[in-house]
């Protein structure tokens, strides 16, 4: 086959995506992170008689950054305000003390253990200090932690990327570090905040009133604003993460039409470019070379799991007093995955020594350790003590459920001069097991009783079972003509008119 062809570069797209739904289904009955199964599916694509060659850093470079802006709009958009408030002090400082922290002592141990000089050292230091979201919450949700330390690693693994990148890039580069360039960080940093909260709040304004022509265009405004975010971020020389970060933040909990849309398209995004990400990684990783660096990746892996992770959050959770159990659980739960990576591409472009060594040694901490603390993980809280007891876990409304009991949400906005209006909930004798589950009027929801009498502008969601649903949406255009008596008239909802 030929995979310069547009037919076959689908078919390998398709059957990638389709490994990749069933490696989902994999990790989550056996407790892995997903990340390793997309990097050994991109590995075995790799292999030279599957002739799927990929060794352009800078192409591998850039799109790995546009797959970084994905993952964080999907983190940012479903990233609840009220949750992760209470837990905001703590998740900033694990984003920035944390990661000082961890960058000296990750960079002293790369010191002690290969010998390099110390900007080489404490670049590997910063490459390997950026924890990865997409790595936490793929083992995290379902465990039933604590909501503050699942707050906490949620804002962590969302803003720690910003100063890190800024970290290894500027470490990475060729002239000296002054003492200006701690406040060039602090700069970066501020910027990219205000630049994402101002297009947050701009592009929520925006949404709330001028009307789009059809609602799937919501999701993607809300992504374009997330993507224009990072770029005017980066264009303005801040951080364009975090830019991206904090815009995806505020849309996500401002009231802006279609929100459940824009998250569920959110959601799809950001498993494209999970996978996405993941796979490309496999297929630029030359397993060969792996070999040499696996027992100096085992030691600098070892050193910053039980030295460098453990240090950090005692530095950063120092003015909240956390118990030590929170303290140990925070520190297990520092998940390597796709960001060490990508970062590691950075130096490699610049022509750092030891930087065809750094990416290989990455690869084998996020593997191996990933593998170790993910499956660990849950095992980790419950003898902590960190899982609260009787806690709901995390659920979502999707379609998957409703297609599992064959049924369909039926949206129905009463308009003016509907005969609706003014008809009692009873009257309306709605298919058997058709039912009405949420009434909302004037923004408000309104206790169901058969004796509620609807009105213009009520907001109806009905559940309807497929064998009923067509005689359910004819029901309600024949009242809405005709009003409760409809059927007596002949109306029994099957005109068009």
């Amino acid at each position: 086959m030929d995979l310069g062809t547009p037919e076959a570069v689908f078919a390998i797209a398709s059957l990638v995506l389709l490994l990749s739904v069933v490696a989902v289904r994999l990790s989550r009955r056996f407790g892995t992170p997903t990340l390793l199964l997309y990097l050994g599916i991109g590995m075995v694509l790799g292999i030279d008689s599957l002739g799927i060659d990929l060794d352009n850093t800078l192409l591998t470079e850039h799109l790995g950054f546009v797959a970084l802006v994905f993952i964080l709009a999907e983190g940012g958009l479903t990233t609840r305000w009220e949750n992760v408030r209470p837990a905001l002090g703590l998740g900033i400082s694990l984003a920035t003390v944390s990661v000082v922290v961890s960058v000296a002592v990750a960079g002293t141990g790369v010191f002690l253990l290969m010998g390099f000089d110390w900007r080489t050292a404490l670049l590997w230091g910063a490459v390997l200090s950026s924890t990865d979201a997409a790595a936490v919450f793929s083992v995290l949700r379902g465990v039933g932690v604590k909501p503050r330390l699942s707050a906490a690693l949620e804002l962590e693994s969302g803003l720690n990327d910003a100063p890190v990148v800024i970290a290894v890039v500027l470490l990475a580069g060729t002239s000296e570090i002054t003492w200006l360039d701690p406040l060039l960080v602090v700069y970066e940093l501020i910027a990219g905040a205000i630049i994402g909260a101002a297009i947050g709040f701009g592009g929520a304004w925006v949404m709330r009133r001028e009307a789009l022509p059809a609602a799937g265009l919501y999701p993607l405004a809300t992504i374009a604003l997330i993507g224009g975010a990072y770029a005017v971020g980066v264009f303005a020389h801040a951080s364009g993460f975090l830019a991206c970060y904090v815009a995806a933040v505020i849309l996500g909990n401002a009231r802006v039409p279609h929100r459940s849309a824009t998250l569920s398209f959110a959601e799809g995004l950001g498993w494209v470019a999970q996978i996405g990400l993941f796979v490309m990684l496999g297929l630029y990783v030359d397993p060969t070379t792996l070999l040499p660096a696996l027992v100096p990746g085992l030691l600098i892996g070892l050193w910053v799991l039980l030295v460098a992770r453990p240090l950090s959050v005692v530095a950063a959770a120092l003015p909240f007093r956390l118990p030590w159990q929170e303290q140990a659980f925070l520190s297990w739960s520092g998940l390597r995955g796709a960001v060490p990576i990508v970062l590691a591409m950075i130096p490699l472009m610049n022509g750092v020594e030891y930087s065809g060594l750094l990416l290989d040694v990455i690869v084998v901490v996020v593997v191996t350790y990933t593998l170790l603390q993910g499956t660990t993980l849950p095992w980790v809280a419950r003898t902590l003590g960190v899982v609260q007891s009787g806690q709901a876990l995390e659920v979502q409304l999707e379609a998957a459920p409703l297609d599992e009991m064959d049924a369909h949400v039926l949206q129905v906005t009463i308009p003016e001069k509907s005969k609706l209006h003014g008809v009692y909930i009873a009257q309306l004798r709605l298919p058997v097991p058709a039912t009405i589950s949420l009434l909302m009027r004037n923004g408000e929801p309104v206790h169901l009783n058969p004796n509620i009498r609807l009105q213009s502008g009520d907001q109806l969601l009905i559940v309807a079972p497929e064998p009923v649903r067509a005689a359910t949406e004819r029901r309600l255009r024949a009242v809405g003509r005709g009003g409760p008596l409809a059927t007596w008239f002949g109306d029994r909802g099957d005109r068009d008119d």
